[in-house]
């Protein structure tokens, strides 16, 4: 039987969106064959081509999903926070992982075991289709980043990003839960233009900057036209 408890393994799982689709009876019998692991922030959980434990659900924290360039230049592909997935590809396709993952703050996930959720998936067809609800929201999270990085300019990102993770919808201070230039990686930006995209926003009267990463959507109205590409007449000087 599921749990209410958000930090047990049940609780993490009932509340993954790729596994959203999974009758309660499925989330049951794979919740008995994972388990809670705990991370502290900084901590690396696997390094690019090595064996993949399995799938990742976060529960709490945030996961920073990235890659490292020849030249040592890092990019940031994914930041999994509740709720979300990271190596889900590599853990069903039985592969390495394809990239690095490491704990941008202290994180609890739950992880379902890469040789035990492949075994259920082989000898299970009715879990696969029941899997494939989740796996077309996850493909179009995807979708939707790779609109945003091609089809939106910078700023138009960045506005498009602070409406996604303001949990109040505009009006509440919140904390970017990431470091700037971590966000700017995952936004395909340089931190300077990230800076200075944030501090127009605010001269423009659509956030207020706060210490830190401390901030809030003043005119949550204004910012959802500039994500839509409508620059006001500030930006066009």
């Amino acid at each position: 039987m599921l749990t209410d408890d958000p930090m047990t393994v049940a609780g993490i799982l009932s509340r993954c969106s790729l596994l959203r689709g999974l009758s309660p009876e499925w989330m049951t019998r794979i919740a008995r064959e994972s388990r809670t692991v705990r991370y502290a922030k900084g901590q690396r959980i696997f390094s690019q081509g090595e064996p993949c434990p399995g799938l990742f659900c976060v529960g709490q924290g945030v996961v920073r999903v990235f890659k490292v360039a020849p030249s040592g230049k890092e990019h940031v592909l994914h930041l999994a926070e509740p709720g979300a997935t990271f190596a889900e590809v590599a853990a069903m396709g039985g592969f390495a992982t394809p990239a690095n993952a490491e704990a941008a703050e202290e994180c609890t996930c739950a992880l379902v075991p890469a040789e035990r959720f492949r075994s259920l998936l082989h000898q299970h067809h009715d879990l696969c289709l029941q899997l494939i609800g989740g796996m077309t929201l996850w493909v179009r999270q995807l979708v939707d980043l790779l609109e945003d990085v091609v089809l939106r300019d910078a700023t138009a990102r960045v506005a498009q990003h602070l409406l996604r993770i303001d949990p109040s919808g505009g009006g509440e201070p919140f904390h970017l839960r990431v470091r700037k230039k971590d966000l700017a990686s995952h936004l395909n930006l340089t931190s300077e233009t990230l800076s200075r995209t944030l501090r127009r926003l605010a001269q423009c009267g659509m956030l207020e900057l706060g210490a830190g990463r401390d901030l809030r959507v003043t005119d949550p109205e204004r910012l959802r036209e500039v994500a839509e590409g409508l620059l006001p007449a500030e930006f066009r000087d």
